[in-house]
């Protein structure tokens, strides 16, 4: 019988898949909220096991705006996911989220609007629950991820509010001087609903954020794609070593606590 995985990690745009990914099993379940956007992939990275799941789907296909949050993250409950690490990438905002930084957030603001952002709707019959979302990013999997990059001399931003938009359109120059006056520090597309989704579900979720550009009115330079593809693919190898190194922290964690 085949053992599967408690720890998924979650890719965005810049992490369509792991490198040298060996998959052992791969599922598409369907979900009482529809399909999702993408198989988990059952797999062993370093020795240890994890799961995988592309949050805009092979290929890329789903904007963030039509990402079905809801069906990723059941599918992630109902597989046996416990603790969840997604990777973004974000724009920075704030002087110190310049291009290249690595930022593990503990806040974020949510600017989304008409998303499916909550299983406690009324349409399943189930009681309202409310979550208190006072710390979004779960504590212990963030402390677990800074030890990791502790380990690998590697430098990242410990803390930081992301400003979750829209989406898929950039942010304009009075926008993100509007997030800056609010708190905050990087702006991305993703974060919401999946956070609090996976709070709903009682999964512990925390995020890396990889900054790949100045956000608008942040840089001299006019935004460009093919820079920030370059600084995606010189920079994710990090992110990468960083997840192993954390899997292995959190496995780690795990076994001593229940010896």
């Amino acid at each position: 019988m085949i053992e599967y995985p408690r720890i998924a990690i979650i890719g965005g745009t810049g992490l369509p898949t792991l490198t040298a990914m060996q998959v052992y099993d791969s599922e598409w379940p369907s979900t009482p909220y529809g399909e999702p956007n993408a198989p988990l992939q059952h797999t062993r990275v370093g020795g240890e096991m994890l799961t995988f799941f592309a949050r805009h789907g092979e290929g890329g296909a789903f904007a963030p705006h039509l990402v079905n949050y809801r069906a990723n993250i059941s599918v992630l409950k109902q597989a046996g996911i416990e603790q969840v690490i997604a990777v973004n990438v974000v724009g920075g905002i704030t002087e110190q989220m310049q291009a290249g930084a690595i930022c593990i957030p503990d806040q974020l603001i949510d600017y989304t609007f008409g998303r499916a952002d909550t299983f406690f709707d009324g349409s399943n019959n189930k009681p309202i629950k409310y979550v208190d979302f006072a710390e979004p990013f779960n504590a212990g999997i963030r402390q677990q991820i800074l030890m990791a990059a502790e380990t690998l001399a590697l430098p990242v931003v410990d803390g930081g509010v992301y400003g979750c938009t829209q989406g898929p359109r950039l942010e304009t120059v009075a926008e993100i001087n509007r997030m800056e006056r609010d708190g905050c520090d990087i702006v991305g597309m993703t974060a919401m609903p999946e956070a609090v989704l996976a709070m709903e579900l009682g999964l512990e979720y925390a995020s890396i954020n990889l900054v790949v550009n100045r956000a608008s009115g942040r840089s001299d330079k006019p935004l460009s794609l093919s820079d920030i593809r370059v600084l995606q693919a010189q920079a994710m190898p990090k992110v990468e070593k960083l997840l192993r190194q954390t899997v292995q922290n959190l496995v780690a964690l795990r076994d001593s606590e229940s010896s």
